[in-house]
């Protein structure tokens, strides 16, 4: 459940028969329009039928600009999203709690209450932020973890030649800091910069080792990440901002249907990155349908009635 119990003061055991959610109007949940989007939307609209309540989907809205407009001015009601865009939601991209998992999420939880009347839930305990990581067979051998690892290996001067897009390379919030907290570096001989490069891209470079690379600038979550024979380096250190997915409403929607907090908590409490790797690999990867992917996961471990 909740780490915070019910926000409104209303038992959680309290919770609406089929007919009077049946009679209540539709909750409209929208997602991004990324894989991971379509996987977590498809979930709370799983969990939201399966307990009676009337829902309209609206998956796949857009990026991120589009959907956080749309639940602003009251075109949607529900949709998940990330901790660490609320650094950009509140212009406060400095401040280190968005480094903090707990702390970044208490900060845009009450700014957005406060400024907004819009409410996060219970985040998953996964974060889909930058990242490097290594091949397996690399990182068996080298005992490769963590980013402490992975720079005292390349400080001692381990064979690594890493993919990355432009911007992982270039911006000072990127690479450049992963180097300076876990004091390594990389020369141009030992980056291969694709222009434009997505994860996507980098995941594929290091796994088939174009150019002999065998580690890449990754988001933690990837689905591609497992099925490439990657592992990923922890940020111990904290460097990077935390992108913890969790379930943003509108006030309004949640004083109506107050059980919604305790119907999601559980669900997400499970997601760690691990989890969320394995099933966006079935969408992306194996092509299966997020419905599916997402159904599959909540009646397997017993969320579904």
């Amino acid at each position: 459940m909740s780490r915070f119990g019910n926000v409104f003061g209303i038992a959680l055991g309290t919770a609406l028969t089929v007919s009077q959610a049946m009679a209540a109007d539709p909750i409209r949940v929208a997602s991004k329009i990324d894989t991971e989007g379509a996987l977590l939307g498809n979930m709370l609209i799983e969990l939201l039928r399966d307990a009676g309540y009337e829902v309209e989907d609206k998956l796949q809205l857009g990026p991120t600009n589009i959907v956080r407009t749309a639940l602003l001015e009251d075109q949607i009601d529900l949709y998940p999203e990330y901790t660490g865009n609320g650094a950009f939601f509140t212009d406060t991209t400095d401040d280190s709690a968005w480094k903090d998992a707990q702390a970044g999420y208490e900060k845009i939880r009450q700014w957005d209450r406060e400024n907004n009347d819009v409410v996060w839930l219970t985040p998953a305990p996964a974060n889909n932020t930058w990242a490097i990581a290594v091949r397996n067979d690399v990182a068996e051998k080298n005992d490769l973890q963590s980013m402490e690892d992975f720079g005292q290996w390349v400080s001692q001067g381990g064979d690594v030649k890493l993919a990355g897009s432009a911007e992982f390379v270039e911006s000072e919030a990127a690479l450049p800091s992963f180097q300076q907290a876990y004091d390594f570096q990389l020369d141009q001989d030992q980056l291969l910069v694709l222009s434009g490069g997505n994860t996507a891209a980098t995941i594929r470079a290091a796994a088939e080792g174009t150019s002999g690379t065998n580690a890449a600038m990754v988001y933690g979550t990837d689905g591609a990440i497992k099925p490439a024979g990657l592992k990923v380096m922890d940020d111990t250190q904290g460097v990077q901002m935390v992108y913890a997915p969790a379930p943003v409403i509108r006030q309004e929607t949640l004083e109506a249907n107050p059980e919604i907090e305790g119907l999601f908590a559980p669900v997400f409490e499970s997601l760690d990155r691990e989890t969320l790797q394995e099933l966006n690999s079935r969408i992306q990867v194996e092509g299966q349908p997020a419905n599916q992917v997402a159904r599959d996961y909540l009646q397997n471990q017993g969320f579904l009635d």
